[in-house]
Formats: structure tokens, sequence, C-alpha cells
């Protein structure tokens, strides 16, 4: 489907092997992306899948190379690891989008061609709730304008504490989970708030919250977010488009961006090169 899009793909020397739960040891995963880092003739890298590992290779990322040659970066989920750190060493904008596994669905379905548009237009995203996801009703009204950052929010919890924070301040926070009970959301983002994470955050875009139920008699994940994203006195708008559900809207992070919860609308410039 790459190669259709007129592109050259090269795989990872490494991309196939398996080590434990992980698709190879550390040294091999973090070879095949320092490889692609330093590779001038590399102008873009996808990740194939998420899952977990990212943070066990993230420390040995080559920044210097990331520096000196910023190339264009995708991937969701365990990849918010990676997401975070690249921003927070040498401020490239990302993007988070389907990984390559989640494009062999074919090159005419709705994911795919959303990540060409962030991939290989200077389009910017426009992105509005879609009534089916679970948090499509959240919203607290207003209009906030910042560089958007984020990703996974368990991944974002389980960075707290190490040696890369994002500084959120003005920022708005993208925010998407997967098979987390109610109870656990709230950990999270009780956690992102005793860290000092959410100060000053202007805005929040909440996407999907794939299988975060609770068959006790607990709160809903939607009732979890309001209670604790409200505290925040900032303009809140759910039920977008990205994260572990059907529809994985790629977007960019580290770009200026435009949350109207108002217009229901989430604004995103596109990733410069």
């Amino acid at each position: 489907m790459l190669s259709a899009w007129g592109l050259r793909v090269r795989l990872g020397s490494n991309a196939l092997r398996r080590y434990f739960y992980l698709a190879g040891t550390d040294e091999e995963r973090l070879a095949d992306l320092n490889s692609a880092f330093r590779d001038p003739d590399v102008r873009a890298v996808l990740c194939i899948r998420g899952g977990y590992g990212a943070q066990r290779i993230v420390d040995g990322i080559d920044f210097d190379a990331v520096r000196a040659d910023p190339k264009l970066f995708m991937g969701f989920s365990d990849i918010t690891a990676l997401h975070v750190a690249l921003w927070c060493e040498t401020r490239l904008a990302t993007i988070h989008g389907p990984t390559a596994y989640g494009l062999a669905t074919g090159p005419d379905c709705t994911r795919a061609l959303d990540a060409r548009q962030a991939l290989m237009t200077r389009d910017p995203i426009v992105m509005t709730p879609d009534e089916n996801e679970g948090t499509a009703q959240l919203r607290l009204a207003g209009r906030a304008e910042g560089v958007l950052l984020g990703g996974n929010l368990t991944m974002l919890a389980a960075t707290a504490g190490t040696r890369h924070r994002p500084d959120l301040n003005g920022a708005i926070l993208m925010i998407e989970a997967t098979d987390e009970e109610p109870y656990r959301v709230d950990r999270s983002l009780v956690q992102l708030k005793r860290a000092g994470w959410l100060d000053g955050v202007a805005g929040v875009a909440v996407g999907q919250f794939t299988r975060c139920e609770d068959d006790g008699p607990t709160p809903t994940v939607q009732q979890v977010l309001a209670e604790q994203l409200g505290s925040l006195g900032v303009p809140v708008l759910g039920g977008l488009p990205f994260g572990h559900g059907e529809q994985q809207t790629a977007l960019g992070l580290g770009v200026p961006a435009i949350l109207d919860a108002d217009t229901r609308t989430l604004t995103v410039q596109p990733v410069g090169q």
C-alpha cells in the first residue's frame, strides 16, 4: 500500500525478530530506530506496532541524529513514550496516527487516507466528534489555542517521573486510552495532576476510550473524565476520532492547534518538513 503511494519502503533489519513479548531485544529494536534516524535517505519512520516496549529503549535514541536531520515519525499507543521524548529532547513535531500494521486494512479505508493526508500533504486536519464514541457528550465550553501534545493516557502517566516531561503550559492536551477500567483512567489523570503536568493546560481534546468499562457499580469513564477534566476550568471536547477505535485519524503533535468546544471542532496544523 505504501508503495502504491509512490513511496520507497525499507523494512528494519530486525523488524520480524521476537524476544519475550517484544519485537526483538532492546538492542535490536533500538538499532533499527537509530539506523532510520541516521540515514539521510529515510524521510519518514513508521512504527509497525504499539503494545509495549518503547520505554525500554527511549533513553538510547540518537537525539543528535534527529536534530541534525528531522524526519516524519508516526505511531500511537505505546509509541507515546517516543513522541514525548522526541518533543522534549529535540522539539520534533510528530504524527499521532496508525501503526503500519493498522494500515494493512487497505489503501482506500478512511484510516489510511487520513494517514496519507497527515504524512504527505500540507493540509490542516479538521476533526469533529463522532457521536458513536463513548466520550461524545463530553464538552466544556470555550476556545483554546496552543501546541497540541499528548497521546495515550496510560503511557503519559507512566512517563511522569522520568526525565521527559513536556511543558503543557498553554498547550492543548490530547488523550485516549484502551482497555482501562474507569478507576484506572481516574488514577492516570490524578497522577498527571499530582506531577504538575496539567498546570496551565489551555484545553483538552478527548479521543477514543475503547473498552474502558467496568461491570461493577462504578462511574462510567465519561463521568470520570468529566469530573477530573472539569476541575481544570478549561475547554474540553470529547468524542474525537483518534485512538484505538476503528477510525484512527492521524494528526500532528507539537504543532499549533485550535480546540473550539463551542463549534465542536479541533483544527490541527500540518507537520512541517
